[in-house]
């Protein structure tokens, strides 16, 4: 695996001066012992309040220290990559932040952190510090385990004890608020992959095909491997294990955390599915979905729940100022609008459906054709362009079919200011307006004259103008003009050739000066066709077959 860095045994140090450094200033600071000892804590503590320490190994960014600031963490003690801070870390973070109303330390349930982190607070208790301690073990993905581990339902324990902190009650009722919180807090995660750390070979144990169910946040292998399915089957494995947990009738916030590298537009998919489970009406309160307690890279999530009453959800829906956090949203179900009618709809002038079967025929073939060579024409693009031409071809293709016997198939003009609405509407990215202008444009013509042939060409005229290409650019253009040419002359079989020739053109045009192919190099457009311009010969293709 690929990553960014300079050297490994400097990367958890850079990486927290660039939290410091891409801060509000006068927000957050280190102590001086760095980098032996790398606590980060508030700038503007005053000792007044009880302090609320956490931390932990490196690999969990935003956590710990992103979560450092007014209303969560005093400071946070950070060890090495997935390595637990020493003794001397966490009790100089003691001495740091303590005052006359002591400290809270909040541990996920690991060993060493445990260890270190009790033998601190008992140094610190020697030396006269108020110190309590609350573990937070979470994880229910094995049954039965003694000791499960903290994973990222820890969070929901550092906004309550901050919140309980903040408002100046003492150390023993935000030490009972946070063990109270600790205890009614499930969580369970899934990957597609385990996490690679910098600087370290990496092999992942999980097959092509594979998912893993329940692996720990520093890549410990899972309860079990599942196949890799619909997401919507992955969350009712996952809810299915966490059902049982919670206390019936009672509601719930639950917190959807990225473990690092799933894409934004997977998590919120991700989110759709819970929110869409029966888990879902148990819910009064979200967070997320955000990366929050990652694992580096890890391609998975998490589901971390919490039972609600009116001062936990009071201390969740708190205002604080680390950006990191996530505000939590009421469960609410999704607002429609009514989306604006023109008079016109997508059937033209007067509404009304109508038939011609020829008409229908050649539309039929046409969007059949386009849908058939979706996986080419995205084969195609996927060398010169972002490899999508064929699935937004088919998606408008499909739209048409979807809506044929609506259209008004007997009057020509309307019919083609219908194609010009429904690929506006449902084809998306640039070639789709650009066809909406074609067909819209073609609609005015052909209203003022019945001639499709100089209707077309006026679409083509209109489509150039806003798209600004030409011939010689290597777009749909270079086989839709010469085709458009010869179709003027009553030509159907010469206007298929003659798109045919301008799609083959664009295999030794080296330069694209418009389009997706604009930002690709000589080397990889050398014999490649444009996409837009194979289209639009099957296009006439079929047209010629069906003539």
């Amino acid at each position: 695996m690929k990553h960014f860095f300079n050297r490994r045994e400097n990367i958890v140090t850079e990486a927290l001066d660039g939290l410091l450094l891409t801060s509000s200033k006068g927000r957050l600071a280190r102590l001086d012992s760095f980098p032996d000892i790398k606590v980060i804590l508030r700038a503007d503590w005053d000792k007044s309040k009880v302090a609320i320490i956490s931390g932990g190994g490196a690999g969990h960014e935003p956590s710990h220290a992103g979560f450092v600031g007014k209303g969560m963490l005093t400071a946070a003690v950070s060890g090495e990559i997935f390595a637990s801070p020493s003794v001397d870390a966490v009790l100089t973070a003691i001495r740091a932040v303590a005052g006359e109303k002591g400290a809270l330390l909040i541990v996920k349930n690991y060993t060493g952190d445990r260890l270190n982190f009790g033998l601190a607070a008992e140094k610190a208790r020697a030396e006269g510090f108020d110190v309590e301690m609350v573990i937070v073990a979470d994880d229910i993905a094995i049954p039965g385990i003694n000791q499960p581990r903290g994973v990222a339902g820890t969070l929901f324990v550092h906004k309550i004890a901050g919140y309980h902190a903040e408002r100046g009650e003492d150390l023993k009722t935000v030490a009972a608020h946070a063990a109270a919180a600790a205890g009614d807090i499930v969580s369970l995660g899934m990957s597609l992959s385990t996490c690679s750390v910098p600087g370290q070979a990496h092999e992942d144990r999980l097959g092509e095909n594979e998912g893993e169910l329940g692996l720990g946040i520093h890549g410990e292998p899972g309860v079990e491997r599942i196949t890799l399915q619909p997401v919507a089957n992955i969350v009712s494995t996952m809810v299915a294990r966490l059902s049982p947990t919670l206390r019936e009738g009672a509601s719930h916030c639950l917190l959807i955390n990225n473990l690092g590298a799933v894409p934004p537009l997977e998590m919120t998919v991700i989110a759709n599915a819970v929110l869409s489970s029966p888990l879902g009406h148990r819910l009064r309160l979200i967070i997320g979905p955000a990366p929050m307690m990652t694992a580096l890279n890890m391609n998975g999530f998490s589901l971390s729940l919490i039972r609600l009453d009116a001062v936990r959800e009071a201390a969740l829906t708190a205002a604080v100022e680390p950006h990191a956090w996530m505000p939590a949203v009421e469960r609410h179900e999704i607002q429609i609008i009514a989306a604006p009618r023109t008079s016109a709809g997508l059937n033209g002038a007067n509404g009304m459906a109508g038939e011609n079967s020829r008409n229908r025929r050649l539309i039929t073939a046409l969007c059949e054709h386009l849908i058939s060579q979706e996986t080419e024409l995205n084969r195609l693009d996927g060398r010169v362009g972002d490899g999508d031409t064929g699935s937004t071809v088919a998606s408008g293709a499909r739209s048409v079919l979807a809506r044929l016997d609506t259209l008004p198939l007997d009057r020509p003009a309307a019919t083609l200011a219908s194609l010009g609405e429904i690929l506006g509407t449902s084809m998306g990215g640039s070639s789709g307006v650009l066809l909406s202008i074609f067909f819209t444009a073609a609609a005015k013509t052909m209203a003022d004259k019945a001639d499709i042939s100089a209707a077309l060409l006026a679409g083509l005229d209109r489509m150039t103008f806003y798209g600004g290409a030409a011939v010689g650019d290597r777009t749909m253009v270079d086989a839709l003009s010469p085709a458009l040419q010869a179709l003027a002359s009553g030509d159907v079989i010469a206007a298929a050739k003659a798109a045919a020739a301008g799609a083959e053109s664009t295999k030794t045009m080296m330069k694209a000066r418009a389009g997706r192919a604009s930002y690709v190099g000589e080397r990889d457009l050398a014999g490649v066709a444009d996409p837009g311009a194979v289209a639009v010969a099957g296009a006439f293709g079929v047209v010629a077959s069906l003539a």
